[in-house]
């Protein structure tokens, strides 16, 4: 008889223990409409050490509203709380719940905004951990990674970045995409859309025009590049030329990888090895006058300056609008000066040393009438190029150019 008892006592403290339980989870749902997360999360607690007790119905109810209680009806902004909504949706997801489903895009679209806003405010680890949250809710949308990368580097936290980076390589992430846009005939913007069907109904009404379709190269040479630097920022060359050898091999044929390998080299101030790599670039794309240009910048540091200047005009024969390359083809020719300078410095005042002065002196007047033109190209596009218009304001003023002078002063002022 004491048996009986016994159990039926036992039976009715598991009968009053899931009545009490239910009640927790009904006033966290009432707290949760009124605002009252943080009450609602101290009901949920509660019930959570009897969750056992519970039968589906209630159990998938509570991982509902633990999920809503701790994203603070899109007030949330830590990382933490996203996690636990996040694997408080999935449970409940599991259990069959559709809520839970679109509970759970929301949560990552949410996310994914507080990472922008955090970008945006230069708070760069905060917009990391969070896009990290949610590459982790769904594995699939590697881009969040990259972008979690990306954010840790903009922070200087080489160790998250590198990690990031080598789960990008491991996972041989690509990147490359095609982005559908149109105008907005409306407001004149160009708007992106989820995929082509997409883009190309709306381009068939008035509202937009002008659908393009623009490629997005890979991303691979990025990431081995990005590898690559951080190995040299920690002063280890021999795991940065070990990581681009290993993505070389993967994908021999990838210009960009081609490209962040001759960075890495620039980076390690080995000027020869980066000029035979950009030479094979050249050969590979040689309508490029962004290659042209860095190869002109590294022979002139080697030494090589006519090189140099030949790079520079090759670039300008490809994009005349390169006037970066002008000024440098003028700095080269005008670097000539120097030794002229020293030779005239060192004269003294006999009548040979007289005339080979003046023999020097109209050399001198040669280089800035050589030099010239490029500065004269600059300023006529570019008049607010200070540095083109106080240079050819200085050989004005050498060469006897009084008026031109003149007018690069005003300019100036």
């Amino acid at each position: 008889m004491k048996k009986n008892i016994l159990t039926l006592s036992l039976l009715s403290f598991i009968g009053l223990s899931a009545i009490a339980q239910k009640d927790e989870i009904k006033n966290a749902e009432d707290l949760i409409e009124d605002g009252n997360f943080d009450q609602a999360k101290t009901e949920l607690a509660a019930a959570e050490e009897k969750l056992s007790e519970a039968n589906d119905k209630w159990t998938e109810r509570f991982y509902l509203y633990k999920a809503q209680a701790y994203l603070a009806d899109g007030n949330s902004t830590s990382v933490e709380d996203f996690k636990v909504a996040g694997e408080a949706y999935g449970k409940a997801i599991e259990m069959g719940s559709d809520e839970a489903q679109q509970g759970l895009t929301n949560l990552r679209n949410q996310l994914v905004q507080s990472a922008i806003d955090d970008q945006n405010t230069e708070n760069y680890t905060g917009a990391a951990d969070k896009l990290v949250a949610s590459y982790e809710m769904n594995k699939q949308d590697t881009i969040y990674l990259y972008y979690a990368a990306a954010n840790s580097l903009n922070a200087q936290d080489y160790d998250s970045a590198l990690k990031y980076y080598e789960q990008l390589r491991d996972l041989d992430f690509d990147g490359s995409s095609v982005e559908y846009t149109a105008v907005n005939t409306e407001t004149g913007e160009t708007e992106s859309f989820g995929s082509k069907e997409q883009r190309d109904m709306m381009a068939k009404s008035d509202q937009y025009s002008d659908p393009k379709d623009t490629k997005q190269p890979s991303k691979r040479g990025e990431i081995a590049k990005n590898i690559a630097l951080i190995y040299i920022q920690e002063g280890n060359n021999e795991k940065a030329i070990s990581a681009m050898d290993d993505a070389k091999a993967n994908n021999p044929d990838d210009v960009g990888l081609l490209q962040a390998e001759a960075n890495m080299y620039y980076q390690m101030d080995d000027k020869a090895k980066y000029n035979e790599l950009m030479n094979e670039l050249v050969k590979k794309n040689p309508n490029d006058a962004n290659l042209y240009y860095n190869l002109g910048v590294s022979t002139a540091e080697l030494g090589d300056q006519d090189k140099a200047v030949e790079y520079y005009k090759k670039a300008l024969e490809i994009d005349p609008s390169m006037d970066n390359a002008r000024m440098n083809i003028a700095a080269v020719i005008l670097s000539k000066e120097r030794e002229i300078i020293d030779e005239m410095n060192g004269l003294g005042m006999s009548k040979e040393d007289n005339k080979r002065y003046d023999e020097l002196a109209e050399e001198r007047k040669e280089i800035y009438r050589e030099a010239i033109p490029y500065l004269e190209a600059i300023v006529e596009k570019n008049p607010e190029n200070t540095d083109a218009v106080r240079t050819a304001m200085n050989i004005y003023t050498q060469i006897g150019e009084n008026e031109k002078a003149a007018e690069m002063k005003a300019l100036l002022e």
